[in-house]
């Protein structure tokens, strides 16, 4: 059978105070033109199609519409759980009936951990928990940590699962060696948020969420989607995909990718304000991306962030590199005294240790001038 597997839609999200409600539309329109070419047996959604707990009422609405386009229109199986951002309680309203229409959303976890079964693939779902919540739905007192719950539900599926058949786990969950990014939301702190990639050995595929890139985790068997879209600037190089499942009867399978293109991408560019604003410059870019814009000019500038939006008009970060870099100095700078340096020596020390630029001889004469000055007013000694 054939699945698409995806994540991290993380509907009503907002990205540097800019709503991208549209731009998720825009998206998810992708993925039904994907879902109508790919005629797929079933879609599996790994968590987090919220992002957050209480989410906007047009978040809500898009995803009614596109659950109901894909599940009614098109008539295809949906396996859905909560991710650490969805509120599993809200997910859970109606999923009794939803069953009804093969829209299988698990948005708590319950302990008899039966699988949805789907042309002959077993789909065990295991919508996101905090250990304390297994620890109660197990009634196990052993569970501390993640490690610990998830270990203990897949431990739990392993005592009645057929291994002569094909089996899915569909988990939210940070597998340790994953590639965070700067819009994951941490699960726990001290790493006891993370699980071992051997606790899903007793599945064929494990089709996760949480981490944002398809690249995140390199396993054969266990698998992240990645986000539905860029959701922070250190995503900003990624490309976003959806994944392509198609599975036989002995759980072997076969992986590709589609890739959605964004409306409106989100980019890095680095470069002088003067270069930014020329014509022959931005006549090339796509000026309506979201951007992330680093200067390389020294030295004051008027009213950069407004300059640059008469031609980027969603820029959404500005910042000056040698500004970057001279905080990292100051923070790592440390004093130095040695008796054998001179004062402009030692400035000099200073200066390269501030700044990582050149202390030519034009700033080393001027710096000269003033030092000698200072010592004939008596006040440097």
């Amino acid at each position: 059978m054939k699945f698409i597997h995806t994540a991290d839609w993380h509907l009503g999200k907002i990205v540097h105070g800019i709503h991208l409600t549209e731009d998720q539309e825009y998206m998810l329109r992708q993925l039904v033109h994907v879902i109508e070419e790919e005629n797929p047996d079933a879609i599996v959604i790994a968590g987090d199609l919220y992002d957050r707990s209480v989410p906007p009422t047009e978040a809500v609405e898009l995803l009614d519409e596109i659950l109901y386009t894909i599940n009614v229109k098109m008539n295809k199986p949906i396996i859905a759980i909560s991710g650490n951002h969805d509120s599993a309680e809200r997910l859970s309203f109606g999923s009794s009936w939803y069953r009804q229409s093969n829209l299988f959303i698990q948005g708590k976890l319950n302990k008899d951990l039966k699988p949805v079964q789907v042309d002959g693939v077993n789909f065990y779902c295991v919508p996101y928990a905090e250990p304390g919540v297994v620890r109660q739905v197990l009634q196990d007192d052993r569970i501390t940590s993640h490690q610990d719950a998830m270990a203990a539900i897949t431990s739990k599926i392993a005592q009645h699962i057929n291994p002569n058949e094909p089996n899915v786990l569909v988990g939210h969950a940070f597998v340790l060696g994953g590639q965070t990014t700067d819009s994951e939301r941490i699960l726990s702190v001290g790493g006891s948020g993370c699980v071992s990639a051997e606790v899903f050995n007793a599945f064929d595929y494990t089709a996760l969420g949480h981490l944002h890139s398809p690249d995140a985790l390199n396993h054969p068997k266990v698998r992240y989607s990645g986000s539905l879209m860029k959701y922070s600037f250190s995503e900003a190089k990624q490309n976003k995909s959806i994944s392509i499942v198609e599975m036989d009867e002995n759980g072997s399978f076969d992986l590709r990718y589609r890739s959605l293109s964004p409306k409106k991408d989100m980019r890095e560019v680095e470069g002088y304000m003067e270069e930014l604003l020329d014509s022959s410059f931005y006549q090339s870019q796509r000026t309506e991306d979201y951007l992330k814009i680093t200067l390389l000019d020294e030295g004051a500038i008027i009213d950069p962030i407004n300059r640059l939006r008469k031609v980027y008009p969603n820029v959404l970060h500005l910042e000056r590199k040698w500004d970057l870099l001279d905080l990292r100095r100051k923070e790592s700078f440390s004093s130095i005294k040695d008796e054998k340096k001179s004062e402009l020596d030692l400035f000099e020390t200073f200066y390269a240790e501030m700044t990582d630029r050149h202390f030519d001889q034009k700033k080393r004469d001027i710096m000269s001038s003033v030092i000698d000055t200072v010592k004939k007013e008596g006040v440097l000694k």
